[in-house]
């Protein structure tokens, strides 16, 4: 269960930093924030012959992290394809050499909690169980419906079937 949404930010001079923070989550139903960063695109009124470098400052497990991640140039690489996914912690772009503009796009996903999931998988559990139930009773009574009731007319004698040679017998001994 995610929901998706279109991010997008331009770098440029005047606001040369951007910063996503999914820091608004409502108390009663905490949901999980990735952003996924799939291009990086110089502008068309970018300057000829300048570097626009963009750099990211994100959170690790240890320390914060600042790298670049595209740098583009007119003529030579106006935009940069890329496959990159921060989680929850707030994230900064900023254009740190160039004039840009530089656009970035991506997708915000808003997904539940592990424990949402588990609650989920435990709920589909128990309506298989309650389908599976439903089915063994259906079988069974539909089973009996559809069995014809056999009885054994030649109680254990070869051939007492109405019509055999064993019923013939018993017709010719009371003559």
């Amino acid at each position: 269960m995610t929901d998706e949404y279109f991010y997008g930010a331009t770098l440029k001079e005047g606001s040369k930093t951007v910063t996503w923070d999914p820091d608004n989550k409502p108390e009663g139903y905490p949901r999980t924030n990735k952003l996924v960063i799939k291009q990086c695109l110089l502008g068309h009124e970018a300057a000829a012959d300048e570097f626009n470098v963009v750099q990211v400052e994100t959170m690790t497990i240890r320390d914060t992290l600042r790298i670049p991640i595209a740098v583009l140039k007119v003529g030579e690489l106006r935009q940069c394809r890329m496959d990159l996914e921060f989680s929850d912690a707030p994230v900064t772009f900023t254009l740190v050499e160039g004039k840009g503009p530089v656009h970035i796009h991506g997708l915000h996903l808003l997904g539940s909690l592990v424990e949402e999931f588990e609650d989920m998988e435990e709920m589909e559990e128990e309506v298989l169980e309650e389908e599976e139930a439903d089915e063994d009773e259906d079988e069974d009574g539909a089973s009996q419906k559809k069995k014809p009731k056999l009885t054994n007319n030649s109680k254990g004698k070869p051939g007492a079937a109405a019509g055999g040679p064993a019923g013939n017998d018993k017709n010719r001994k009371r003559k």
